[in-house]
């Protein structure tokens, strides 16, 4: 339980944007839900969310524990490059799903987590990681995790204005041209199989991603990308789409092996926001992952012995 005596700091906001300032871990959301269940209250009494404040008045906030998970925490390895009181920045692995669904009731980054964070103060009354954005399974790379309802805010609101950049590898087949450009198309839920996404003009949400060939290697190509938007599989739908898809993805490009490839060759290489409490811009880089390393490298050598005179 917090409880302060109002001053003229902050006189004439409403209870709601008050309290925000001064419990600065509680989203709004979350400090309205606990208006509303009246565990925020003024001189004693109940209140409504947009209630003046006025020097004098008592304001006291009880904010419940959250309510555990139906999860299991497991000891998963996870590789952490940062993390403190409002956040986690991992690496996540190929293989590992971010969150339970069917086919998936363990084993995920959730669990991971779990087990891993002890100062979750929990998303809307739940003690569990706020998943701001997602990797799929077999994509490796840098992704954000929140501990708590304002940081959670802060960063969907940050993905949602475009202000987080993202930057990912992927190996492709054949090679793009022009060596740069911009894909933008509609991205939504495929018509033929609804477990797949497409990028088709009738339907779906705005995607844009920009691509930069960065290595020739034969008859695929290495590509630097970069996303504004964040629709899921977006990069995977893109590059099947301009009919360049990423090297081992079953789903949505060709089925023949290449060199080994037992996944699509998708890195998030690079993410960068600002922090919700200090506002400092951070940026996290995840090196490419050794199974791409070393496709690179049979790729690389495959390519040399290939030139003219080798």
């Amino acid at each position: 339980m917090q409880e302060w005596l109002a001053d003229k700091e902050g006189a004439g906001n409403r209870l709601d944007l008050w309290v925000e300032t001064r419990v600065p871990e509680l989203s709004r959301a979350r400090i309205q839900a606990l208006v509303k269940r009246g565990l925020i209250t003024v001189n004693g009494q109940s209140a409504k969310a947009h209630l003046k404040i006025r020097p004098g008045m008592t304001v006291r906030v009880v904010v419940p524990p959250p309510e555990p998970l139906a999860l299991t925490p497991e000891a998963i390895p996870l590789d952490i490059l940062f993390e403190d009181r409002d956040l986690i920045v991992l690496n996540k692995p190929a293989g590992l799903v971010v969150h339970p669904a069917a086919g998936h009731p363990s084993g995920t980054l959730v669990n991971a987590l779990l087990h891993h964070c002890h100062d979750l103060a929990g998303i809307n009354g739940t003690q569990r990681p706020g998943i701001v954005h997602r990797l799929d399974r077999d994509t490796t790379g840098v992704m954000v995790v929140a501990k708590h309802d304002h940081a959670m805010q802060a960063l969907a609101e940050q993905f949602k204005a475009g202000v987080v950049h993202k930057q990912y590898v992927a190996l492709v087949h054949g090679v793009p041209t022009p060596d740069t450009g911009t894909i933008e198309s509609l991205i939504g839920r495929s018509r033929h199989d609804r477990k797949k996404m497409s990028a088709t003009p009738s339907h779906g949400r705005r995607a844009v991603t920009h691509y930069e060939v960065a290595e020739v290697l034969g008859d695929l190509a290495r590509l630097n990308l970069r996303i504004e938007t964040g629709r899921t599989h977006q990069i995977r739908v893109h590059l099947t789409h301009i009919g360049h898809p990423v090297v081992g993805d079953a789903t949505y490009g060709s089925r023949r092996a290449t060199a080994g490839a037992t996944r699509q060759m998708l890195h998030a290489a690079s993410l960068s926001f600002y922090h919700p409490k200090s506002g400092k811009r951070l940026t996290f880089e995840a090196p490419l992952p050794a199974d791409m390393v070393a496709l690179l490298g049979t790729l690389r050598r495959a390519a040399r012995k290939a030139r003219p005179g080798k």
